[in-house]
This record gives structure tokens, C-alpha cells and sequence, in this order.
């Protein structure tokens, strides 16, 4: 006998029906613990007496300008066609406001890239800081 495996499945036909409770107990014992020692402290407040005041809050929606680019290259600002010649003043003037609007470009999907690449780069020289593309979700 003492030269057997003490671990041997052999010996051990049944499984082990025991379960050492002491971690599980240790670990909700601490776990109680904690909870004791914080849940008066989340409870606890410092009464303020606040000043009441009524005021509107100010809802200021900014301009938008709205910049189509046909399928030809003619651009229209806010539905009125406009020259790429005057497009950078434009640009600017709206960019020097105190409340800069949002610039939405709409363009035609069959519309030449560098039509809509030079419109981007005279916004970012002009120092526009909101720009934005409009498309229509898919049916």
C-alpha cells in the first residue's frame, strides 16, 4: 500500500461531494465590510441653500449656407447661382462673422471631383470652420 499513488483513479470511484466554503466566506465577510464602512458615506450631504434665478436659455441656431454643385460644375449659394471667382469672398465675409454659419455642400453624384476639391480648399483658405456634406440615405 505505501507504494501506491494515493491520487489514483482506482481508489476514488466517487466523486468529491465536499466544498471548502472558507474563501467564499472569507471574500462576502470583506465584501460586508466594505459595504458597511462606505454606505453611510454616499448618504452623507452638505445642505446648501441655493440662490433661485429664472432666466431663457438662448437656443441661437447658426446660419446655414447652403452650397449645391451641379452636375456641370455651376454652384449655387443658397439657390442662387454664384461665379468661382466670387466664391472665395463669399467665403471669407461668412467666415469673418463673430457666429461663423455651417457650410452644408450638397453636389450631384455625377459631379467632377475637382470641382468639389477646389470649393474645399477655397472654404479652408477662406478659414471656414464648419463644413459639411448633404446626401440623401438610400431608399
Amino acid at each position: 500500500m505505501m507504494g501506491q499513488n494515493p491520487f489514483s483513479a482506482a481508489e476514488h470511484t466517487q466523486p468529491m461531494s465536499e466544498i471548502n466554503t472558507t474563501p467564499l466566506v472569507d471574500v462576502m465577510l470583506v465584501l460586508l465590510v466594505i459595504f458597511i464602512i462606505t454606505a453611510p458615506l454616499l448618504t452623507h450631504a452638505v445642505k446648501i441653500d441655493l440662490p433661485q434665478a429664472t432666466s431663457q436659455p438662448l437656443e441661437e441656431k447658426p446660419e446655414v449656407i447652403d452650397l449645391a454643385v451641379d452636375a456641370e460644375g455651376k454652384i449655387f449659394w443658397n439657390d442662387s447661382e454664384i461665379q468661382v471667382a466670387d466664391l472665395a469672398t463669399r467665403m471669407a465675409d461668412e467666415a469673418a462673422k463673430q457666429q461663423q454659419p455651417e457650410l452644408q455642400i450638397r453636389a450631384d453624384k455625377n459631379t467632377r471631383y475637382q470641382i468639389l476639391a477646389e470649393v474645399l480648399a477655397k472654404a479652408q483658405t477662406a478659414g471656414m470652420k464648419k463644413v459639411g456634406f448633404v446626401s440623401q440615405p438610400q431608399p
